[in-house]
């Protein structure tokens, strides 16, 4: 009587199953769940810094072909859909180049009018809120400097958040009133005077565009230090912006 032996697998072909289940898992959070974003600019300080590295949450707003690698054209619009909040920090596909990602805080719903008067913010002929709250220095060396006054602005909703008002008479503290359009957003940059956002070249964003809601800041490096300059990671890490939510 034969008996036949079933050959056990190898360590190596194991190994290999580990790993491409591994990189399917890492793909699948990539795509539906959360995606890991660096900051680059000092658009949206204080409330996020150049050096900043944030995981952002894509089913938050539901999915649009920019959740997936390479954004195939697969279908348009968004699946599985929810509408985002005024006063949410989202990560945006630029309306005139969906190649680049962009940063902003939404401040405009579909239907808002949308207007800066002197600098400050007003929403449905209503000014938001703009109160002194002390100086912001910056340790980034191109953005913005020293002693920046910050102001804080609450929404009617309790959305509370600081910015930056570097210089008064910037091109964008006075313009035209804006009417938002049905599907699409205005985008500000907490760094008033250095964003290019809804009231420049990015216009209106389509709710296509929207990414992911930027939830936490999960590392943090300062003074302009590159992630591979591990050496320099004990004296420039920002300890205290690690893990931190963003509300």
């Amino acid at each position: 009587m034969t008996v036949k032996v079933e050959a056990k697998p190898t360590g190596l072909w194991e190994n290999i199953k580990v790993i491409a289940q591994a990189l399917v898992l890492a793909m699948v959070i990539r795509t539906v769940l959360f995606q890991p974003f660096t900051i680059p600019s000092g658009s949206m300080m204080p409330t996020l810094l150049v050096g900043d590295y944030i995981f952002v949450n894509k089913f938050a707003y539901g999915f649009s072909k920019y959740s997936l690698p390479f954004s195939p054209d697969l279908f348009s619009g968004r699946i599985f859909s929810s509408e985002p909040k005024r006063g949410d920090i989202i990560v945006i596909r630029f309306p005139p180049n969906p190649e680049v990602d962009y940063i902003k805080r939404l401040v405009g719903l579909p239907g808002d009018r949308v207007q800066i008067i002197d600098g400050v913010l007003y929403l449905n002929a209503k000014p938001v809120p703009k109160v002194p709250d002390g100086t912001f220095n910056s340790d980034y060396a191109q953005d913005p400097g020293q002693n920046v006054p910050v102001f804080r602005e609450t929404l009617d909703e309790g959305v509370s958040y600081e910015t930056l008002d570097q210089s008064p008479v910037s091109r964008g503290d006075n313009t035209r009133e804006f009417i938002v359009p049905e599907g699409h957003y205005f985008m500000m940059g907490d760094n008033r005077d250095n964003s290019l956002d809804s009231r420049f070249d990015v216009g209106f964003v389509p709710a296509e565009n929207l990414v992911g809601r930027a939830s936490l800041i999960f590392f943090s490096l300062g003074n302009d230090t590159s992630f591979r300059e591990i050496w320099k990671w004990p004296t420039n890490m920002r300890w205290d912006r690690l893990f931190k939510r963003l509300d």
